[in-house]
């Protein structure tokens, strides 16, 4: 039976000596690609420990953070199901106790893209994370690759600041018409659902067009946003081909280079990612029904 914690205190008490831990932080809503995270870190450690915290630090519109679903209940029942042992669920005075005055900024590689967007946003995260990977100390954290700039991010933090156990990270779930899951995918409507997936045919194409011997990251962008702006509902945002450490934009495809886009519809964000040329190993994601690579 899956436990609900709400204190490091509490959370001690569940803990054996020597037993691996396996961390998935979420803000709730879970859906497959958070399910998809739980599974490997239940194949991968003895006590698999999901953190469900709405953190108001990352939001910009307070009107967002209202908005956020509160599904614990539900919540705990999907990560029970794919294997989870206990859920932290923090108040937020246990996460930004009274007379909380400090934060976490990552630079550079949270200055572009999502940075420019989202102000203030990559602080919230850098900080929230690093105030979990602390109280929880876990041996193994797990992240998916569809927030890719984050990704990043945590992965730079962990190492500068030298926190606790491994980052681990985990391909980008889809729906089966290529639709990187998501908590935002629930707002599009039908019309708007229905053209989503041209994000991802579009880095697809480049991929593809990659993997031909295109190797100018120009020519790339042009073709992916020429496919994106062919559907009319979409806004782009940005759609550039990044050095996968730094989120740099690159001239030239190398292995390991980052396809990534941003675009709005429907009044809904949305973002994607693909690795344009792999590095020396079989291109993998996975499905929430199927295989339909």
């Amino acid at each position: 039976m899956t436990t609900v914690v709400r204190t490091p205190l509490e959370l001690a008490g569940h803990r054996t000596p020597g037993q691996p831990v396996g961390l998935v932080p979420t803000m709730g809503a879970l859906h497959e690609g958070h399910l998809s995270l739980i599974r490997r870190a239940a194949d991968e450690n003895g006590l698999v420990l999901v953190s469900v915290f709405v953190n108001p630090a990352q939001f910009n519109d307070p009107a967002d953070l209202e908005r956020y679903p509160r599904t614990l209940e539900t919540d705990t029942e999907l990560a029970a199901s794919a294997g989870a042992d206990l859920i932290y669920a923090p108040a937020v005075e246990t996460i930004y106790p009274p007379g909380f005055a400090t934060g976490v900024h990552v630079a550079h590689v949270t200055d572009l893209w999502e940075g420019e967007s989202r102000p203030g946003h990559f602080d919230g995260v850098a900080t929230v994370v690093s105030i979990l990977l602390n109280q929880v100390r876990p041996d193994r954290s797990y992240f998916g690759e569809k927030d890719f700039q984050q990704l990043a991010m945590i992965r730079r933090m962990h190492r500068d600041l030298a926190l606790p156990g491994e980052i681990v990270t985990c391909p980008t779930v889809r729906e089966p018409d290529g639709l990187a899951m998501s908590s935002r995918n629930a707002r599009l409507g039908s019309e708007a659902r229905a053209a989503a997936p041209v994000l991802y045919e579009a880095l697809g194409a480049m991929r593809e067009a990659a993997g031909a011997g295109e190797r100018s990251a120009l020519k790339l962008a042009i073709l992916g946003a020429v496919l994106v702006r062919r559907a009319a509902q979409f806004e782009l945002d940005y759609l550039q081909v990044v050095e996968p450490v730094t989120l740099d934009p690159v001239e030239a495809v190398v292995p390991g280079s980052r396809a990534i886009v941003a675009a709005t519809i429907g009044g809904v964000r949305l973002i994607d990612n693909v690795e344009l040329i792999d590095r020396g190993h079989e291109f993998h994601v996975e499905y929430a029904h199927g295989d339909h690579r």
